[in-house]
C-alpha cells in the first residue's frame, strides 16, 4: 500500500530542487559574467569623481590666481621693481602693499593666511600674517627657515621659464597642518620676458581639503593633492597601515617626475590619478579594492535574499496546491481498488476540467474498451484539426498587409494627406517586393523601383538629410539579379557610413555592363573605414561565421552570390576613413524582358 503523502513530498522536492536549481545557476552566472563588469563601472564612475574633483579644485585655484593678478594695478611699484630700486626704499615705500592685497582681493572663504611679496633678488618687501599666535604663526620671510618652509621650490620655480602659476605647500609646525602655497611671477610692462619679482600668497589648506572630502565616498578612501617633482601639499581620509607603502611609493614617484603610476595598481588597492598641466598639480586616491567590489557583494546578498523568499513562497504554495491535487489523486485510488475488487461498471466521478481530471477521463475510456477506442480516434482527429486549423491562422497573410496599407493610402488621399498616401503606397510596395519569395530572381529595373521606395520612406524619416544620385545604363534594365541585392548596400551606407558624418551626405548608385558581367556600385562620402576593418569583414565572410554586427547584409549578399554564381563573383569594398566607401557587386549577365518599369 503506498503510503499517504508520498506524492506530496516529491511533488514538493521537484519544486524545491527546480527552484534552488534555477536560483543557485542565475548566481553563479551573476558571480561569473557580471561582476567584472559591476566592478569596472564602479571604477570608471571612482575615476570621473576624480576628474569632477580636479574641475573644482581647477575653479579655486583660478580665483586665487584672479586675486593675484590684481597686484598689476599697483603700477608704481611694478615700475620701481622693473628700475631695480634698492630694498630699503621698496620696504618703506610698500610695506602695506602685501596687506592691501590680500584683505581687499580675497574672500574670507578662500583662508589667506599670509602673503609675501619679493624683487628678483628674493628679497622680501612686504608680509601679510593673518594672525600671529602661539598656535597660529607664520613665517615673516619663507626663506628664514627655508627647508622647513618648502622656499627652494619658489627659487626654482622663479628661475626656470614656467610662465603658469606655481602650486606648492610646507607643513606649519604650529598650526600642525598642510598650508597650501601659490607663486605668481610679475614681469615688466614692456618685456614680458622679464622678470622684476613675485608675490607668494599661502591659503589654509581646509578650504581645499572641503572640496577633496566632497568626492571622498567612503570613509576608507585617501585622497591627496601633490604637484609633479614636489611634495604632497593636502590630504583627504585616514591612511590605513596596509596603504602607508603604497601611498610612500606613490607620492615619491611624483616627486621625482614620474607620470607614469597606473602599474602601481596591488591586489588589496586600487589607485586613481588625474593630472592637470596648467597648474602643475595632480589628484591621486587610493581605495580597497573590496569597496569597488561592494555593490556586487550587495547584488549577491540580495540574491540569496531572493532564493529564501521564493524558498518559503514555493512552500507555502505546495501546501494548498498538494491539497488540490493529492485529493482526486485518492478518489482515483480508492476507484481502482474497488474495480478491481469487481464492480467493473464503476467509473470515474466528480472530475474537474484539470490534468487529474484528464487522467480520470482517460482511465474511464480505457475501461471501456470499444467506446474508448473510437473516442480516442476521434479525440486524435480533433486534436490534429485543431492543430492544423492554428497553424493556418498563425501564418500572416501578406494579400491582408498589402490591402490595408492600399486603404490606408486612399484614406489619407482623400483626407490630403498627400505624405502619408504616398508613404503608405511606398510601403506597401516594399512589403509586396520583399515578401514575394516565389520569384527568387528580379530585373535591375524592378530593383531600382524597391531601392527608390526603400528611398522615399528614409527621406520621410530623415527629412531629406542625404542626396541620392543614380547613374543607370538603359542597356542593363532588363539583366537580371537576385532579388533585394542593391537595397541593403544602400541601407548599409545610410546607417554606418553616413550616420556619424558631418556635412553634406551623398549616396550614389551606378549599374553598367564591364564585358560580361553586370557590376552595380553604391558609394557613400561617409565616415569609410580602414583597410584592416574591410580585411576583416572578407575573413569573417571566409569563415562562414554568422556576423551579428553591421555587415550583416553585406557579408548575407556576399554568399548569396557567391553560391549562385561561383567564387569570381560578389562583393568588392573599397574604403578608406573619412573619404567614404565603394562597394561594388559584380555578377555575370542575365536578360528579362522587364524594362519598363524603372523608365
Amino acid at each position: 500500500m503506498i503510503r499517504k503523502g508520498n506524492m506530496r513530498l516529491k511533488i514538493l522536492i521537484l519544486c524545491l530542487g527546480c527552484t534552488l536549481a534555477g536560483l543557485f545557476l542565475q548566481t553563479w552566472l551573476f558571480q561569473s559574467s557580471s561582476s567584472q563588469l559591476i566592478y569596472n563601472q564602479a571604477k570608471d564612475e571612482s575615476y570621473r569623481s576624480m576628474q569632477n574633483m580636479q574641475d573644482d579644485v581647477y575653479t579655486f585655484i583660478k580665483s586665487v590666481e584672479s586675486g593675484l593678478i590684481d597686484i598689476y594695478n599697483q603700477k608704481d611699484l611694478i615700475t620701481d621693481l622693473k628700475r631695480g630700486v634698492d630694498i630699503d626704499t621698496l620696504r618703506s615705500t610698500y610695506y602695506r602693499s602685501a596687506y592691501n592685497l590680500a584683505t581687499e582681493n580675497f574672500e574670507t572663504s578662500l583662508s589667506v593666511v599670509s602673503l609675501y611679496l619679493y624683487n628678483s633678488n628674493h628679497q622680501n618687501i612686504s608680509t601679510y600674517r593673518r594672525a600671529v599666535t602661539p598656535r597660529h604663526n607664520y613665517p615673516v620671510d619663507i626663506y628664514d627657515n627655508s627647508q622647513e618652509n618648502n622656499a627652494e621650490k619658489v627659487k626654482e620655480y622663479f628661475d626656470s621659464d614656467s610662465t603658469q602659476m606655481l602650486v606648492s605647500g610646507y607643513y606649519n609646525k604650529y598650526r600642525e597642518t598642510d598650508i597650501v602655497r601659490f607663486v605668481l611671477k610679475l614681469y615688466n610692462y614692456v618685456n614680458i620676458n622679464s622678470k622684476v619679482g613675485y608675490v607668494v600668497c599661502d591659503i589654509d589648506s581646509k578650504a581645499l581639503w572641503k572640496i577633496l572630502e566632497k568626492y571622498r565616498v567612503d570613509e576608507e578612501m585617501f585622497i591627496w593633492m601633490q604637484p609633479l617633482m614636489d611634495r604632497p601639499i593636502l590630504s583627504a581620509g585616514t591612511l590605513a597601515e596596509n596603504a602607508k607603502e603604497d601611498y610612500s611609493l606613490v607620492s615619491k614617484k611624483v616627486l621625482e617626475g614620474s607620470t607614469e603610476l597606473e602599474h602601481l595598481q596591488s591586489e588589496k588597492k586600487v589607485f586613481f590619478s588625474v593630472y592637470q598641466d596648467k597648474y602643475n598639480l595632480g589628484a591621486y586616491s587610493l581605495m580597497p579594492r573590496a569597496l569597488l567590489n561592494k555593490n556586487q557583494k550587495v547584488l549577491t546578498e540580495n540574491l540569496l535574499l531572493i532564493t529564501l523568499i521564493m524558498l518559503a513562497v514555493v512552500s507555502i504554495s505546495f501546501y494548498f496546491a498538494s491539497r488540490t491535487l493529492s485529493r482526486p489523486l485518492e478518489d482515483m485510488t480508492r476507484t481502482v481498488k474497488r474495480i478491481q475488487s469487481g464492480e467493473t461498471q464503476l467509473r470515474m466521478e466528480n472530475l474537474k476540467e484539470d490534468e487529474v481530471g484528464e487522467l480520470g477521463k482517460s482511465f474511464n475510456n480505457m475501461l471501456d474498451q470499444i467506446e474508448g477506442l473510437i473516442a480516442k480516434e476521434y479525440e486524435n482527429k480533433l486534436l490534429l484539426n485543431r492543430a492544423e486549423y492554428q497553424a493556418l491562422q498563425a501564418q500572416i497573410n501578406p494579400h491582408f498587409l498589402y490591402n490595408t496599407l492600399d486603404t490606408m493610402s486612399s484614406i489619407a488621399e482623400i483626407q490630403n494627406c498627400s505624405q502619408v498616401s504616398a508613404l503608405c503606397q511606398s510601403l506597401a510596395n516594399i512589403f509586396r517586393y520583399s515578401l514575394n519569395m516565389k520569384e527568387p530572381f528580379s530585373t535591375v529595373a524592378q530593383e531600382m523601383v524597391h531601392l527608390k521606395n526603400y528611398i522615399y520612406v528614409m527621406n520621410v524619416r530623415m527629412q531629406n538629410q542625404v542626396r541620392y544620385e543614380f547613374s543607370i545604363d538603359d542597356e542593363v534594365l532588363q539583366d537580371s539579379l537576385p532579388r533585394i541585392s542593391v537595397q541593403p548596400l544602400v541601407e548599409n551606407a545610410v546607417n554606418h557610413g553616413l550616420r556619424n558624418h558631418k556635412g553634406e551626405k551623398v549616396v550614389r548608385v551606378t549599374a553598367e555592363t564591364q564585358g560580361d558581367c553586370l557590376v552595380i556600385l553604391v558609394e557613400d562620402n561617409g565616415v569609410g573605414m580602414t583597410k584592416e576593418r574591410v580585411q576583416e569583414l572578407y575573413k569573417e565572410e571566409s569563415q562562414e561565421t554568422e556576423d551579428k554586427s553591421r555587415s550583416i547584409g553585406i557579408l548575407n549578399i556576399h554568399r548569396r552570390m557567391k553560391l549562385l554564381y561561383g567564387e569570381p563573383y560578389g562583393l568588392v569594398i573599397e574604403s578608406e576613413p573619412d573619404k567614404g566607401t565603394r562597394v561594388y557587386l559584380r555578377i555575370p549577365r542575365r536578360r528579362q524582358e522587364e524594362g519598363q518599369l524603372w523608365k
